[in-house]
């Protein structure tokens, strides 16, 4: 057996190992497989070249034309050697030529080309190397409201005790007693939601290109799970995930309907807020319902709304009136198209919230037997509740 007939029945065996290992194979492993298969194929390529050189050699001779000293499939780059290998893929005339080809259609060069087995104007184009090593993807703003809220860990269905009533003391003269108070409790149940994301991949994908793809999948998957937990917080029905703040029901005086962005609006939700309720309780809006309020000015033409730069964080620190705006896309923007009723802003104390986790967030990859897929998975046990309705304050559309 040849060094060419070694090198592909070792390219034919690896895929087998793959597969018989499964998902117990270690990253470390196939870190290694995709090395090697890399230098193979790369020793390959060099064997190819040799033997097509001594071949069109011999066959020069035979014709009695003068042997050629370099012999090159493709066109050198601008500045390159003549000795060193060049990825066609990533040089500047084939991307040129592949944007002619997606923009206006244009053929491609025969040499970037390949008609071993269909025809020439059958064959697909390949994208250049430079873009398949770059994800574009929309940004998302994540991760402001998690931090905020209490997190615990309580077994699912156990009963957590609350208080609705605290003791009042009295003053009483010499020898005297004062009344025995009842201590009325109230409890919160938490149980079990089952919150998952998994994104798959084909074997194909994950041998050869797994090293582009792995961080940008554990990245996406454990910011949609982020995303999903903070939607729930704010929103969520309570009916297979949390319970959300905007789906509880605040006390009757703590409800403020606006129709257009006042100074008022304000002034009324900082009267509602209890005193004993002050102490952490911020303002939760999306960012256009927070600069609609930032640009209204008192009766002397100051803003109301104050930004500074941070010292050390170096980001925007909103507030109004002083206390600190938390802006996120979960709630909607108050405007003229906002339906009347629907919450657009609250104030309330996020650690009034309870995010209970009796199963943390935890990545794993394995493979999917009947189709070879390799699948990055996050999965975890959740459940959330308001604790204290009395920090809640919220700015409804006015009917």
């Amino acid at each position: 057996m040849n060094r060419g007939q070694e090198i592909e029945a070792r390219l034919a065996e690896i895929p087998g190992i793959i597969e018989k290992r499964g998902a117990e194979i270690t990253d470390e492993e196939l870190t290694a497989l995709e090395k090697e298969v890399a230098a193979l194929k790369e020793e390959r390529k060099t064997l190819l070249a040799g033997a097509e050189r001594r071949a069109t050699l011999l066959n020069n001779i035979a014709e009695g034309q003068t042997p050629q000293a370099t012999v090159r499939t493709f066109p050198d780059p601008a500045g390159a050697s003549g000795s060193e290998e060049t990825d066609i893929h990533d040089t500047p005339e084939y991307r040129k030529a592949f944007m002619a080809h997606v923009i206006r259609g244009t053929v491609m060069p025969v040499e970037y080309r390949a008609n071993e087995i269909t025809a020439t104007t059958d064959v697909g184009v390949v994208i250049p190397t430079t873009v398949l090593n770059k994800i574009i993807e929309k940004m998302e703003a994540t991760g402001m409201i998690l931090p905020l809220v209490t997190h615990t860990a309580y077994k699912g269905g156990k009963r957590i005790p609350t208080s609705s009533v605290k003791p009042v003391a009295t003053w009483v003269g010499e020898g005297q007693g004062s009344d025995k108070q009842k201590k009325t409790l109230g409890e919160i149940t938490f149980i079990y939601h089952k919150l998952r994301c998994a994104v798959a991949v084909t074997f194909e994908v994950d041998v050869i290109a797994m090293s582009v793809f792995e961080t940008t999948l554990i990245n996406n998957v454990v910011e949609a799970m982020v995303k999903a937990l903070e939607v729930a917080i704010i929103n969520g029905s309570g009916m297979g995930q949390p319970k959300g703040i905007l789906t509880e029901s605040p006390l009757t005086k703590q409800v403020i309907d606006v129709q257009t962005p006042a100074y008022d609006d304000l002034i009324e939700a900082e009267a509602a807020l209890p005193m004993a309720n002050e102490g952490g309780a911020v303002w939760c809006m999306s960012k256009v319902t927070f600069m609609k309020y930032y640009g209204l000015k008192d009766d002397n033409g100051n803003p109301i709304g104050r930004e500074v730069r941070g010292v050390t964080s170096g980001k925007p620190e909103r507030t109004l009136l002083g206390r600190t705006v938390v802006c996120c896309d979960y709630i909607a923007s108050l405007d003229a198209s906002l339906t009347a009723g629907t919450p657009f802003g609250f104030m309330f104390n996020f650690k009034d919230y309870v995010i209970n986790t009796n199963y943390n967030m935890g990545i794993k990859r394995y493979e999917d037997n009947e189709t070879d897929d390799q699948v990055t998975k996050a999965i975890m046990l959740a459940d959330g509740k308001v604790v204290d309705i009395n920090s809640l304050v919220v700015l409804r559309k006015k009917a």
